[in-house]
C-alpha cells in the first residue's frame, strides 16, 4: 500500500461487493481495502467474493467472453481496446494460447497497478486464470518490474497458495523484467518471454497472432483482468451499473500534483475531471494546467477542462484520452515548459534506440525543449522544435515516438504564452523551481540492461 493510499477519503466505504455502486464513488476493485483498511489475503478474498467461476465447457467459456463483450470492458493500460474482442480473437487463433498479465507500469506518474497488486492480488490472479480458460491457454505469465522485488515475492507466494488449495486451473508464472520506459510495451513483453531483450518488436505479426512461443497471446493490463474477474461473478449489467452507457464501469486513477490528498482512487468512468480531482481533496492552489496520461499524455488548460468527462469519447476532441489513468494537476505558478523539458529528456534517455525517431529525433526534440525552457531560444529554434516534434509520430517501430510527440506538441500549444515570454525575456523564474512532476533520474540503459 502506498502512503498516498492510506490518506484516501475514509468516507468511501462498501459493505456488499454485489452492489452496483459501492460508496459514493463506486469502489469495486478497491472495495475490500475501503471496507477493511488492509490488503486482502486469500481467505479474505474468498470470503468476500467466493471462488472464481472458471468455465468448465467450451459453451461456458464462450458465455464468459460474451459477458465481457456485453459489459463493454475496455483495456485499462492506455489503449482502451475492447477486451471482449481481444479475448475472442485470441480464442480463435491457431494453436494453444498464452495469457500475459501486464503489471509493468513503466509510467513514472502512475501507481495504480502497483497499488492494485498490493491490495487485491487475488482479483488479478482470478482474472488471469479466467482469461486463460476463456481463450484456451495452458499458462499465464504475470510481468512485473525488477524494482518491485517484494511485491513479486508476495505474488509468487499467493500463486503457490492458490495451487495448493486447488484454485489454479492453469499455472501462473511471475516474472521480473528490466524496468525501462518501453519495457511495458506488449511486444517488449513477448520478446523478453521469448528469450530476448525487453525492447519493442516491429510489427506485424501482432501478439494475438504470434506472440509468446509464436502462439496466439492475450496481453492485458492487470487492472483489466481484475475487472474481468468481477464481471465473471456479477455479470455485465452489474459492471455497467457504474459509469455511463458509452463508458461503463469504474477505473483506477493516480492523482498527483497540487491536490490535497494525492494517491490512487477508483472512480466511475465519465466523471468530470474537476469532480475526479475533488475525490483527492481538490486543488490546494489555483490550477493552470492538467496533464492527462502521464509522460505519454496530453496537456490541457485547467480552466477549459474541469467539466470535461473522464472518458475517451469526450477527451478525444481535445487530443487527449484517459490513458493509464494518470491525472497531474499543475498550479498557475508552474513553468510548464520546464516540466515538459524534464520529461522529454527522460523519454529520450529511455528509448530503445532501435529506429531513427528514437535514436535521432527524440534526443533532438528534448535538446530543443531544454533550450526553450532554460536557454536563449530564437524564433528559428522554436520553429525547428515544432517541425521536429511533428515528425516523430507514426515513424517508429513502436509508439514511443508517438507519445513523445503528443506530449511535446500539446505542451507547446497549452503553454504558448510561456513560449512567448521565454522568447522575449529568457527563462522565467519558475523554470528553476522544484518540479511538480518528479522525473526519475534514469540514465540511458546500455545493451546489457535490457535483459
Amino acid at each position: 500500500m502506498t502512503d498516498a493510499m492510506t490518506e484516501g477519503p475514509a468516507a468511501i466505504r462498501a459493505e456488499d461487493g454485489r452492489d452496483g455502486m459501492l460508496g459514493p464513488y463506486g469502489s469495486r476493485l478497491l472495495h475490500g481495502w475501503y471496507a477493511t483498511g488492509r490488503a486482502a489475503d486469500l481467505d479474505e478474498h474468498l470470503h468476500r467474493y467466493g471462488p472464481a467461476p472458471f468455465p468448465r465447457t467450451a459453451d461456458a467459456a464462450d458465455r464468459l467472453v460474451r459477458a465481457v463483450e456485453d459489459a463493454g470492458l475496455t483495456g485499462r493500460g492506455g489503449a482502451a481496446f475492447p477486451t471482449g474482442r481481444k479475448l475472442r480473437t485470441v480464442a480463435a487463433g491457431r494453436g494453444t494460447a498464452v495469457v500475459v498479465a501486464n503489471g509493468m507500469e513503466s509510467e513514472p506518474a502512475s501507481r495504480k497497478d502497483e497499488t492494485l497488486l498490493d491490495l487485491a492480488p487475488h482479483l488479478v490472479l482470478d482474472g488471469a486464470a479466467l482469461a486463460a480458460v476463456a481463450v484456451g491457454a495452458d499458462v499465464a505469465h504475470l510481468c512485473l518490474p525488477r524494482t518491485r522485488q517484494d511485491q513479486a515475492r508476495a505474488l509468487r507466494e499467493a500463486v503457490e497458495e492458490r495451487r495448493r488449495r486447488g484454485l489454479a486451473p492453469v499455472p501462473v508464472l511471475v516474472h521480473e523484467l528490466p524496468h525501462h520506459y518501453v519495457s511495458s510495451e506488449e511486444t517488449s513483453l513477448v520478446r523478453w518471454l521469448n528469450g530476448g531483450d525487453a525492447r519493442p518488436l516491429a510489427t506485424p505479426p501482432r501478439p494475438f497472432e504470434q506472440g509468446v512461443g509464436r502462439r496466439p497471446t492475450l496481453i492485458d493490463n492487470v487492472e483489466t483482468l481484475a475487472h474481468l474477474a468481477l464481471i465473471a461473478r456479477y455479470g455485465p449489467g452489474w459492471f455497467s451499473g457504474a459509469g455511463r452507457p458509452d463508458a461503463p464501469g469504474t477505473t483506477l486513477v493516480t492523482l498527483s500534483g497540487a491536490l490535497r490528498t494525492p494517491g490512487v482512487y477508483e472512480v466511475p468512468m465519465g466523471l468530470p475531471l474537476g469532480e475526479v480531482m475533488e475525490i483527492a481533496g481538490g486543488p490546494v492552489e489555483p490550477l493552470g494546467s492538467v496533464l492527462l496520461g502521464g509522460f505519454f499524455g496530453s496537456w490541457l488548460p485547467a480552466a477549459q477542462t474541469l467539466r470535461v468527462p473522464f472518458a475517451k469519447q469526450d477527451l478525444a476532441p481535445l487530443g487527449a484520452g484517459p490513458g493509464a489513468g494518470v491525472i497531474v494537476a499543475f498550479p498557475v505558478r508552474t513553468c510548464g515548459l520546464a516540466e515538459a523539458a524534464r520529461v522529454l529528456g527522460h523519454l529520450a534517455a529511455q528509448s530503445a534506440r532501435q529506429c531513427g525517431p528514437c535514436r535521432l529525433g527524440l534526443p533532438a526534440v528534448a535538446a530543443d525543449f531544454a533550450d526553450l525552457a532554460w536557454g536563449r531560444p530564437t524564433p528559428e529554434s522554436i520553429q525547428r522544435l515544432e517541425y521536429r516534434a511533428g515528425l516523430l509520430a507514426g515513424r517508429g517501430a513502436c509508439r514511443h515516438p508517438d507519445g513523445a510527440s503528443r506530449f511535446a506538441t500539446t505542451a507547446l500549444r497549452v503553454f504558448a504564452a510561456d513560449v512567448g515570454h521565454h522568447l522575449r525575456l529568457g527563462p522565467c523564474a519558475a523554470a528553476w523551481d522544484e518540479p511538480v512532476l518528479p522525473v526519475p533520474d534514469s540514465p540511458a540503459p546500455d545493451d546489457s540492461e535490457w535483459r
